[in-house]
């Protein structure tokens, strides 16, 4: 992908989230059937995250992965959320703000192919249904491998590809289908979620992502799928040494 090419998807990607932010985490539950709670609380217990630890949420939007990482690193502990998107920050600010975390979790704005962190620096790194939106995945997941300590681990927690015949075939129905007319009654106006569907079609299989973990140097890579296969968790853990 050409640079015109990261700069005009970032564009588009900035502009739908900044429209739906207001609605965002009300049609994540619907959607999930609520299921997404239980895929955050999954993903993070991967982490490895022990009390006064350090998470990085990447492509925090809301906060809501931000605030699971927070529960496991306990008030002594520190999260930061990055994102890129104002709208979905401020949003992550005000969910935050009800919680008893809101001083734990600290919302830096930056760019997921580029973060704004120094080598090593965090317990593990985290990022939610936004591994499809990225320009570059490759360089994300290495981005994100080099801000986590040796021994910390990368884990992503995506939507997937359903493997039974008979249940991918009713959930692609759903999926296809459904979502874009709820989404659409959501927020009100066509486009965002029926992107959400079309932005699958063209992602790599989970077992692609694990090969890809592997490939840029994460150690143990391994993927859990979730609810029949419709979300997966990507786990990888940062060499301890270069030799490994």
């Amino acid at each position: 992908m050409e640079i015109h090419d990261y700069q005009k998807k970032e564009a588009y990607i900035h502009t739908l989230f900044s429209s739906i932010a207001h609605r965002y985490d009300l049609l994540n539950t619907i959607l999930s059937f609520n299921r997404d709670k239980y895929w955050r609380r999954f993903a993070v217990a991967q982490c490895g995250l022990e009390p006064g630890g350090c998470g990085l949420d990447v492509c925090c939007g809301t906060g809501m992965f931000a605030l699971e990482q927070a529960k496991a690193v306990g008030r002594q502990g520190r999260v930061v959320g990055v994102d890129f998107c104002e709208e979905m920050m401020a949003r992550g600010r005000q969910n935050i703000a009800r919680t008893p975390y809101k001083d734990v979790i600290e919302f830096v704005w930056g760019n997921a192919m580029d973060l704004p962190f120094k080598d090593d620096t965090f317990d593990c790194a985290t990022i939610g249904f936004a591994l499809r939106n990225v320009p570059d995945i490759r360089r994300t997941i290495q981005e994100m491998m080099r801000v986590v300590r040796p021994g910390g681990k990368v884990v992503s927690l995506e939507l997937a590809k359903p493997r039974l015949p008979l249940f991918r075939q009713l959930y692609y129905l759903y999926f296809n289908g459904l979502v874009p007319l709820l989404g659409r009654l959501g927020v009100g106006f066509a486009g965002p979620y029926s992107y959400l569907p079309n932005s699958l079609k063209s992602f790599p299989h989970q077992e692609e992502i694990r090969d890809l973990f592997e490939d840029v140097g994460l150690k143990d890579a391994v993927y859990y799928e979730l609810t029949g296969g419709i979300v997966a968790v990507h786990v990888g853990t940062k060499p301890t040494t270069q030799s490994e």
